[in-house]
């Protein structure tokens, strides 16, 4: 039982991580080409795939912790392990690549202006009605006179567990936890199916 809360408390954090389809069934038929969907562009697909890549390895953490101790054990590991993930990518791919939040529970995590903009667009489609799990967001532009491509990829707050942590009523002994580790946490008050951050990717263009 144990094993199946932890994995499905993994699986929901990261609902928003673009998944590998496997065991698809064949089309019966090529498409025509006007039929076809346009290509991806490529800067989008490697901006995918950093944020499965932190998915992923934060996921192998957090299944290890919550094993190990539950929901309140797994508080920490978010907070150590989920920055020097980032990190370690930043550095292999020299990128930036991090998570971002207007209501931010680590203040490492605070976007900046066009991450804010793409997070309050998010939340205004979410409020229109749109489902928050295929929202992405993407830019070129300069920084620091250099030009970079920028992509965001929303992260929905599922009913579970997402709302252990984040949503309007939190149980005394995670209050107690995040109270401790995080004395400006913002990150409270969610609901099911509302964005509660992003994943952001900043490359570097030629």
């Amino acid at each position: 039982m144990k094993n199946r809360i932890a994995l499905a408390l993994a699986a929901a954090l990261f609902s928003a991580v673009p998944a590998l389809a496997a065991d698809a069934p064949a089309p019966a038929a090529a498409p025509s080409p006007a039929a076809a969907a346009p290509p991806v562009d490529p800067r989008v697909a490697a901006s995918r795939a950093v944020v499965q890549e932190m998915g992923e390895q934060l996921k192998g953490e957090l299944i290890g912790a919550l094993e190990a101790g539950g929901p309140a054990k797994a508080i920490p590991v978010c907070q150590q392990k989920a920055q020097v993930i980032a990190g370690e990518i930043s550095q292999k791919k020299g990128w930036k690549v991090a998570r971002v939040s207007l209501k931010p529970r680590n203040p490492a995590n605070t976007p900046d202006a066009w991450e804010k903009q793409v997070l309050e667009q998010f939340d205004a489609r979410v409020a229109g009605g749109d489902g928050a799990d295929s929202m992405e967001a993407t830019s070129e532009t300069v920084q620091d006179g250099k030009k970079v491509f920028r992509y965001m990829k929303a992260i929905r707050t599922a009913v579970k567990p997402c709302l252990a942590c984040h949503g309007e009523s939190i149980a005394p002994e995670i209050d107690a936890a995040l109270k401790e580790l995080y004395p400006a946490d913002q990150a409270r008050g969610y609901k099911a199916g509302m964005v509660r951050g992003a994943f952001s990717v900043t490359q570097p263009l030629p």
